[in-house]
């Protein structure tokens, strides 16, 4: 199977929509949360996703857009771009939101949005923390999202130790006898410096992980926040990939 694993879509249609045509072909996508929040079509995003076979968690945005976390927890931009976009998204799709899971597991493979640990919430950015969420669950191959910066942590077992790794652009990550915990990228709002739309491809059957870049008319998101009033901070950031 050769699955799109794409995270924290935020709401930004133009680089969802990028994303869909450039991974093709693919049987299924496999999303890491944070589909809303941040940008300016949340509802057409949920709608998108659900025109294909998928498994979707839930991001901790896709909970503070249906009420479920403490909206004094975000900071004050993206307070008001909950906000606006809890008013924008349809019955239907705030129901979708509520209804994901935290935490997935499936033959040797978990998907969360923050750590095997704590799905939510938790910054997955260092060795250290890694290391916890190695522990905390059974699994071969965690897949996370969260931080918007494509990494890779590696179990070595002897010695006993967790390697760093930056995703290699030009040549797929082989899987095989290895245990991992591979975090994507945002396809809607990365903050690695690269204002370009980030994904990955998992190719079970070749048993590989691809990291992806693909350039999306951020102009055009741009434009859609300015109309709808969104921060300007927001809108500033997604040139800069910041």
């Amino acid at each position: 199977m050769r699955y799109l694993i794409v995270s924290d879509i935020h709401g930004n249609l133009p680089a969802f929509q990028m994303v869909l045509a450039e991974a093709r072909p693919f049987d299924a996508i496999w999303c890491l949360g944070d589909l809303v929040g941040y940008g300016p079509n949340p509802d057409e995003c949920v709608n998108r996703l659900r025109e294909f076979p998928h498994v979707c968690v839930a991001g901790n945005h896709d909970w503070g857009s249906i009420g479920r976390a403490d909206p004094f927890i975000f900071n004050n931009e993206a307070r008001l771009a909950l906000a606006w976009t809890r008013s924008e998204l349809a019955f239907e799709s705030l129901r979708y939101l509520a209804d994901l899971p935290t935490i997935v597991q499936m033959e040797g493979m978990l998907m969360a949005h923050g750590s095997p640990r704590e799905p939510i919430w938790e910054y997955l950015l260092d060795v250290e923390t890694a290391r916890a969420g190695f522990n905390a669950a059974d699994f071969t191959i965690a897949m996370v999202g969260h931080t918007h910066i494509p990494l890779i942590f590696e179990w070595i077992e002897e010695p006993r130790s967790i390697r760093l790794l930056l995703p290699d652009w030009d040549n797929p990550l082989p899987l095989e006898g290895r245990r991992l915990i591979l975090n994507p990228g945002s396809v809607g709002q990365p903050r690695d410096g690269d204002p370009r739309a980030a994904y990955a491809i998992l190719d079970t059957e070749a048993g590989t992980w691809e990291a992806r870049r693909v350039a999306y008319p951020v102009e055009i998101t741009q434009e859609r926040m300015r109309a709808r009033g969104l921060p300007q901070r927001l809108i500033d950031r997604l040139e800069l990939g910041r």
